[in-house]
């Protein structure tokens, strides 16, 4: 499966993982209007084609070099418009791991926010740079990078112009790992294989629920969400089976001890 012959964002799904790839290196892979309505319509294909899991990575050098500078100048586009791929990204009920292996610029940093898990390699950069056009943040940006490395460091990136390589964003929390180039999609793809291994409903459920503990203020009412999750998974047939299986491998692993 993949995109269109005229899509700049091509997708595979196979064994229930989807990698999307954006691929428009000529123009960096900058976030026109068309690459995130591309990125949008290629996160439904992999979803209706099965995908359990989604990879999001670029063709190299550039991961993302942000908003389209002639986009941006074209005050015909609305700027609500220009965040369907980020915002289908994060929507995405599936696990979503972005594989960042080269610079992410400006709103090109919102894409890999807005998934799940950020794996990034040495070349990877994070540059938010939205002050240095005289553009405020969009899109969310501020809220998920403060998520993801506190106010003072969402402070030092936009207000003060930092950027963290790929080894500072495994540091800081923006990245969840950073590997050699040679591993990143191998490792984003090892980790989508893992989630898309499991149990689909489970998984989905999981994640939703860990989305919605974000918004709450207290351990009581975390326990509570859980709780309620918790006893729908037992209910399930999935559950029974699975325990069954896991005492039989213990079983059997005993034996060969004996």
């Amino acid at each position: 499966m993949s995109g269109s012959p005229e899509s700049v964002v091509r997708v595979t799904v196979d064994d229930g993982v989807g990698v999307l790839v954006l691929d428009d290196p000529r123009h960096r892979n900058a976030l026109s209007k068309r690459m995130s309505d591309d990125l949008a319509r290629a996160v439904d294909t992999a979803l209706e084609g099965g995908a359990r899991a989604l990879v999001l990575t670029a063709a190299p050098p550039v991961f993302c070099a942000g908003g389209s500078l002639d986009g941006l100048l074209d005050r015909t586009v609305p700027l609500s418009e220009m965040y369907a791929g980020m915002e289908r990204l994060a929507e995405a009920p599936v696990p979503t791991i972005a594989a960042v292996g080269g610079p992410a610029i400006g709103a090109g940093v919102n894409l890999p926010l807005a998934c799940d898990v950020v794996l990034a390699s040495p070349a990877a950069r994070f540059d938010p740079r939205f002050l240095d056009v005289g553009i405020h943040p969009g899109g969310g940006h501020l809220w998920r990078l403060a998520e993801r490395v506190g106010a003072q460091g969402a402070a030092a990136l936009v207000l003060c112009g930092d950027l963290l390589t790929g080894e500072e964003a495994a540091a800081k929390g923006l990245a969840w790992r950073c590997v050699p180039e040679d591993e990143l999609e191998p490792t984003a793809t090892a980790l989508a294989v893992r989630a898309a291994g499991r149990s689909a409903p489970l998984v989905l459920r999981t994640k939703r629920t860990l989305l919605e503990s974000l918004s709450l203020s207290s351990p009581e009412e975390a326990a509570k969400l859980e709780l309620a999750a918790q006893e729908w998974s037992v209910e399930q047939p999935e559950f029974a089976e699975t325990v069954r299986a896991l005492q039989r491998r213990l079983a059997t692993r005993h034996e060969k001890n004996d």
